[in-house]
């Protein structure tokens, strides 16, 4: 990649990142590293492993059509990098997408490196959508369900539902042509979009066609790729888990794995806030208390959660700095 846009990605997230610690009450958040102990260490530290399941999601889309010549370990790397700015900036993939693009392309070709990144990210999301459905079924079988729970859990189906449609209409076709439909019905962006799409229509007509092609070709790339990604949401539960042994330690994984579903659910549909300050936190809060649990316990689990992800960010842009522009031979 160009070190002007290297540095341009480094600056802009540790520009973010840096004002978002400043909104930190750095009191509350000592307190809560001594009340946590050794398990805000293994917070922090099981994500060097969950890191690995998206970076093997992505590695195996990449090398769907041919092997290259992309080592898993510079890619894991630059999966951490593009995870940073995505939760530095506002829309989620507003940064790390054009970062993994642009750090792909010298490598295997801006068509090849934007289809592979396209069907990565739709990948991520689609298996958040199957997580979701997974977690109102769980819920359902561990939880007595009232009218209120009732009405909420019909309306999450009936988003989770759509949104498996809209991604499986994806594979299918492509997305990147679909996109760009919508984006030209919205007021504020109709017009850059109009204008894209009339520079790139060939180029946007071959990446939906490599992404509809490894739907269709390689099944079992496909499968294997959300699995990957799947695993790694229910896996990330134990972050949850490790917290909340220290206020209870009759703490069950199930719950944890509820509490993370219904936190980032509700986080994500505040995309538009960078780091999802404030969502994220009254997603946990919410979660909790459908769940019994006091709304401290809430708070508390939020505040461990947000420390490592400030610190995981602030690791993935010092990686936007460290090493080559790009590997020279595959693992």
């Amino acid at each position: 990649m160009n070190n002007k846009y290297q540095n341009g990605f480094f600056l802009f997230g540790m520009a973010v990142l840096i004002i978002m610690v400043t909104q930190l009450d750095f009191t509350q958040v000592w307190n809560g590293l001594c009340h946590a102990g050794y398990w805000s260490v293994a917070v922090i530290a099981i994500w060097v492993f969950l890191y690995v399941f998206n970076t093997f999601s992505w590695y195996i889309i990449i090398n769907a059509g041919g092997r290259t010549k992309v080592s898993f370990w510079w890619l894991y790397k630059i999966t951490i990098s593009g995870f940073a700015l995505n939760y530095a900036t506002p829309g989620g993939l507003m940064g790390g997408e054009p970062y993994r693009i642009m750090s792909l392309s010298p490598i295997i070709g801006t068509e090849r490196a934007s289809s592979s990144v396209i069907l990565f990210a739709m990948t991520h999301i689609f298996s958040h959508f199957w997580f979701w459905t997974i977690s109102i079924v769980l819920y359902l079988v561990l939880y007595p369900v009232g009218t209120f729970m009732t009405t909420l859990l019909g309306a999450i189906s009936i988003f989770c539902l759509l949104g498996l449609w809209f991604f499986i209409a994806g594979y299918r076709k492509g997305l990147a042509v679909r996109t760009m439909n919508v984006l030209r019905h919205i007021p504020f962006a109709k017009g850059w979009a109009k204008r894209f799409v009339t520079r790139h229509q060939q180029q946007l007509d071959t990446i939906d066609s490599q992404i509809a092609s490894l739907h269709k070709q390689n099944t079992r790339t496909f499968v294997t790729a959300v699995l990957s990604e799947l695993t790694c949401r229910i896996c990330s539960a134990a972050e949850i888990y490790f917290v909340l042994r220290v206020l209870m330690p009759q703490a069950n994984y199930a719950d944890c794995i509820l509490i993370l579903a219904f936190t980032s659910l509700f986080a994500n549909l505040l995309f538009f806030i960078p780091l999802q300050l404030g969502g994220r936190e009254g997603g946990f809060l919410m979660s909790v208390a459908g769940l019994g649990m006091k709304a401290s316990d809430g708070a508390f689990v939020a505040l461990i959660i947000r420390l490592r992800e400030l610190i995981w960010t602030g690791i993935g842009l010092l990686l936007i700095k460290a090493g080559k522009s790009g590997p020279r031979n595959s693992c």
